[in-house]
């Protein structure tokens, strides 16, 4: 192999070892930086000239710390130290734009942040409160919309109120279409505020948000809804009144009051009861009020030797002298049934449920009845003791005259005569005792009473 072919060899084997050598020390040597703007200098530039120019540019932004600026040949060095890697690029920029310039080396260090720094929280406070500052305006403008709307508010509500007064005799769906009302007056006001704030869309969608709560709350708490619907309903309806007497779900009881949540009875024996309106609203309610007049009846068995029409007759004469009995609707005494040993009557008679004590009445048109049939003789035997005796059993057969005379021996009249016996306190009603009681008790719910009183 000749000399001039191995020269050719190394320089083919080496070549791309030098240059890729090279290659990777230039990428590694800071790169100058080049604008095409220039900035103008005096036509006769020198190193010392450039330096103080540069200089007195940096020291002027107040952006770096120790700045010194060294020329040579018109390569320019950067030295000192900045807050961050935008103003180190901006030096650099400068320098390379500064004429007769012939390359920059950007020595600048970027100093880190302290973990403690909060100077970029200032800051965003800062433009917060100006921001603020800016919207004041606004937000004056906006207080004083939010005034009006609500003094709007509350004068459609009042209107609503007079002139939904006849029709609605209910105090809670009155309240409530007024309150809806004027609910509706303060949300355009409070979407004239977004829409001077450029906030429309985010009102839409806190709306529309409220909406889809409102129905996972509705689903959630479905007793409570129920509850308080309901209560709507029978105010609108008005199925019952303060102090009516009403059987509801086998409860029956004096109405003290309906919250949004429970109607409250005050039972016959004096205990609070309460029933939720959504129960009230779904079963049968038995109100005894709303008619004062009221039907009572009784059983009591005759003899089958007796005369089924004159123990009528005798039945009827005692309700027709009762002061506590309606003479209208008219009073019946009825056949029933043949018992074992009886024949049953069934007496029917009214009596006026807001004056009178059903119960109290009732006691005392058994009693008078009794005196009367046994006044007259009529035996009234009892079921219970009858004996059925064995076949084959000799069995002696009385005489029904002799068993009326022995009847009428045995049992004297002892009832007294008057209608109204002390041990039955009167005629009159327990209403009022009822009421006074519920009035000294605790409320057993707190709440506003949804029911207004009879005479209301």
């Amino acid at each position: 192999m000749s000399g001039s072919f191995k020269k050719f060899f190394i320089y083919i084997f080496f070549l791309p070892l030098l240059v890729f050598g090279q290659q990777k020390d230039v990428e590694e040597e800071e790169i100058p930086t080049k604008m095409i703007s220039q900035v103008e200098v005096k036509p006769i530039t020198q190193d010392i000239e450039i330096e103080k120019r540069l200089t007195d540019i940096l020291n002027a932004t107040a952006w770096f710390n120790d700045t010194s600026v060294e020329v040579k040949e018109g390569v320019v060095f950067l030295f000192g130290q900045t807050k961050t890697i935008e103003f180190k690029k901006w030096a650099g920029s400068l320098a390379g734009n500064t004429q007769n310039v012939v390359a920059v080396v950007n020595k600048i260090e970027v100093i880190e942040p302290s973990p403690w720094n909060f100077s970029f929280f200032i800051k965003i406070l800062k433009n917060h409160w100006l921001g603020l500052l800016k919207a004041i305006p606004s937000i004056l403008i906006g207080i004083i919309i939010l005034f009006i709307a609500g003094g709007l508010a509350q004068l459609g509500v009042k209107l609503s109120r007079n002139l939904l007064k006849k029709k609605f005799q209910g105090s809670l769906p009155l309240e409530m279409i007024s309150r809806l009302i004027g609910i509706m007056i303060f949300l355009i006001g409070v979407y004239l505020i977004f829409e001077m704030a450029n906030l429309t869309g985010a009102a839409l969608t806190i709306i529309s948000g409220t909406g889809i709560a409102g129905i996972i709350l509705g689903i959630a708490f479905r007793d409570i809804t129920e509850n308080f619907l309901a209560s709507i309903l029978l105010s609108i309806h008005n199925p019952f009144h303060k102090g009516d007497l009403i059987e509801v779900s086998g409860f029956l009881g004096y109405v003290q009051k309906m919250t949004m949540r429970a109607t409250i009875l005050m039972s016959l024996d004096g205990n609070h009861i309460q029933i939720p309106n959504s129960v009230i609203y779904k079963n049968t309610i038995r109100n005894y009020s709303s008619n004062p007049n009221r039907r009572e009846e009784f059983s009591i068995g005759i003899g089958y030797n007796e005369v089924i029409a004159k123990s009528q007759e005798l039945a009827l004469n005692v309700l027709a002298k009762h002061e506590a009995v309606l003479k209208e609707p008219e009073s019946l005494v009825l056949v029933d049934s043949l018992g074992k040993s009886t024949i049953n009557l069934r007496i029917y008679f009214w009596l006026d449920g807001s004056q009178h004590s059903w119960l109290k009445v009732r006691s005392s048109v058994i009693r008078l009845i009794k005196r009367a049939f046994q006044a007259e003789g009529i035996s009234m035997p009892d079921e219970a003791r009858e004996i059925i005796f064995p076949k084959g059993l000799a069995v002696q057969m009385h005489d029904p005259e002799m068993e009326k005379q022995s009847f009428q021996e045995k049992f004297i009249p002892e009832e007294p005569l008057s209608v109204i016996l002390e041990n039955e306190s009167g005629l009159h009603t327990e209403a009022e005792n009822i009421k006074e009681q519920a009035e000294q008790a605790r409320p057993p719910e707190e709440g506003k009473n949804l029911l207004k009183s009879k005479n209301s």
